[in-house]
């Protein structure tokens, strides 16, 4: 499961994709399954000979496309990689590539010169997310020092936007609502949700080819150092949050040597058990303790939006909206399933929870119009949506083994379903293609580092995020050797590295400008909750 949102904190300038998780709680193969990643050695070969060619070759910058429109500062420009990596010298696809130059200047004095760094790249999640806006987010106070030393680097990944797009449907169908999402879906409605599921699978492949098996997250992992070599680093500097920290995390286990300094901002849980279909488990039961952390802060400000003084009256509130909607989609175009996407965006990012409250508020008291504006269909970005999607569907399936049979499905959203109602099924039915995926399968790679073999590495987490839960900081901390994990205590945004948290920020600052890491285990305060409006 994922949302995609845009602007939730200053530090999600950049249209951020939350992980989705899902498969198999085991990490073993069955046979004629492909081999675990990085086990091949023709891949460590065909890895090693595209990251040569590209250092010779470099990346050309000029102007962007029309879809990656910005400032001048903004530059653009491809790099080519694999399809496979097992055979280099076979088929090639471009990955768009985006730059803004570091400053060079003090962010408070700018006479005063500041050493440039190198590049510092980033990638927002998903899978299924682009990075291209990121160069601007230098613009932001937050994040100035930064810009004055790094040149910010972003890029669109394998099968995502213009980076050899992938398609599992027509995009038309995104548009088609409102759509009902029972708490308990009957038999048949789970059936009908079969039925799509297949054929949203076999879409994939007639839509894509199979050269879809090829988009996985190690191939990203791969793809990062031919980027890292492109852009003329010895070394790589990353960033990487929600579903960014896994595959950076394969990459720290498949490059040790060649990771200078690495963030990993609200990290998925990398151990091989929990990819993905466990991890989706573990996301939907966090989800509804950020459901409840909503609804107390909304009747904390009855006096506001009038949807109740205690969080269950907050509850029957909703209810009552999602009733009322099942029977009559607000504008003809929202239903029960376009409302909990808009508020299962509140559980990422809490800036959301001043106006999904306003608009759940003016709805009851009769008024549609905001949240047919936050929850309704935006017909502009149907193409994208659907290759985002197809995007997450693809790595996600090819990523791990996935139970195959449906009563497992049913059996295990249905028990998690009493106790974490919220997004239990909406996330089955996000996933639930990969049960029906006729690719090879991988094995998911045993992320583990050594001390000494690794830079340190800085993971970020809030301990009450749903998207990436903090167990998945926890293992990860434990994982990469030499790592430090930074906390900030009783929040729950989703990405917080260069929000609105100034003891996080500072963190961030010291290891990327100075190198500097804090205790291993070190807490943040929560930043400041929204205000009511």
């Amino acid at each position: 499961m994922r949302a995609a949102v845009l602007c939730g904190t200053a530090g999600s300038l950049v249209l951020t994709a939350v992980v989705a998780t899902a498969p198999a709680g085991s990490a073993q193969a069955s046979p004629g399954r492909a081999p675990a990643w990085g086990s091949d050695w023709a891949e460590r070969r065909g890895t090693a000979v595209a990251a040569e060619r590209a250092a010779v070759d470099g990346i050309r910058f000029g102007t962007c496309s029309e879809d990656e429109d910005g400032p001048a500062t903004l530059r653009c420009g491809t790099v080519t990689v694999p399809l496979d990596y097992a055979h280099p010298d076979g088929k090639q696809i471009k990955l768009t590539v985006s730059r803004v130059r570091a400053t060079g200047k003090d962010a408070e004095n700018g006479r005063r010169p500041v050493p440039r760094q190198g590049s510092l790249v980033y990638n927002p999640g998903g899978p299924g997310a682009s990075g291209m806006y990121f160069p601007l987010i230098g613009m932001i106070p937050e994040w100035k020092r930064i810009a004055s030393a790094y040149d910010l680097v972003g890029y669109a990944p394998r099968g995502v936007a213009r980076s050899a797009p992938l398609s599992c449907q027509d995009p038309k169908l995104i548009l088609k609502g409102p759509t009902q999402l029972p708490t308990n879906p009957s038999e048949s409605y789970k059936e009908e949700r079969v039925a799509r599921a297949k054929a949203y699978a076999r879409g994939c492949v007639e839509r894509s080819g199979r050269a879809i098996r090829h988009f996985t997250s190690v191939n990203n992992a791969r793809d990062l150092d031919v980027l890292r070599a492109a852009l003329g680093e010895r070394r790589l500097t990353f960033m990487g949050a929600s579903y960014g920290t896994y595959f950076g995390a394969l990459y720290a286990e498949l490059f040790p040597s060649h990771v200078r300094r690495m963030v990993l901002d609200s990290a998925v849980n990398p151990d091989p058990a929990k990819v993905w279909y466990r991890n989706n488990l573990d996301q939907s039961a966090a989800f509804e303790g950020r459901w409840a952390d909503f609804r107390a802060w909304t009747a904390k400000h009855d006096k506001v939006y009038g949807l109740g003084r205690t969080p269950d009256e907050v509850q029957r509130s909703y209810e009552r909206a999602r009733a009322r909607l099942a029977a009559e989609p607000a504008g003809g175009e929202v239903g029960p399933g376009q409302l909990h996407g808009a508020f299962l965006q509140a559980g990422y990012y809490d800036d959301y929870w001043p106006q999904r409250a306003l608009a759940l508020s003016a709805y009851l008291k009769g008024d549609p119009k905001p949240l047919i504006r936050q929850a309704g269909p935006h017909r502009d970005a149907v193409k994208e949506q659907e290759n985002s999607k197809a995007v997450y569907t693809a790595i996600e399936c090819n990523d791990a083994p996935w139970p195959r049979a449906w009563h497992t499905w049913d059996r295990d959203n249905t028990r998690l379903a009493r106790v974490a109602p919220f997004e239990t099924w909406s996330n089955a039915w996000m996933n639930l293609p990969c049960a029906y995926w006729r690719l090879p399968r991988q094995r998911p790679l045993d992320v583990r580092t050594f001390p000494g073999e690794l830079a340190p590495t800085l993971v970020l987490a809030a301990e009450r995020d749903a998207a990436t839960p903090y167990a998945g900081a926890l293992e990860m901390h434990r994982r990469l050797s030499g790592s430090v994990l930074v906390t900030e205590r009783g929040a729950g945004s989703h990405g917080i590295a260069g929000g609105s948290n100034a003891c996080v920020n500072a963190h961030l600052d010291a290891y990327l400008l100075e190198g500097r890491v804090p205790a291993p285990r070190t807490t943040c305060a929560p930043h400041e909750p929204p205000k009511p409006r």
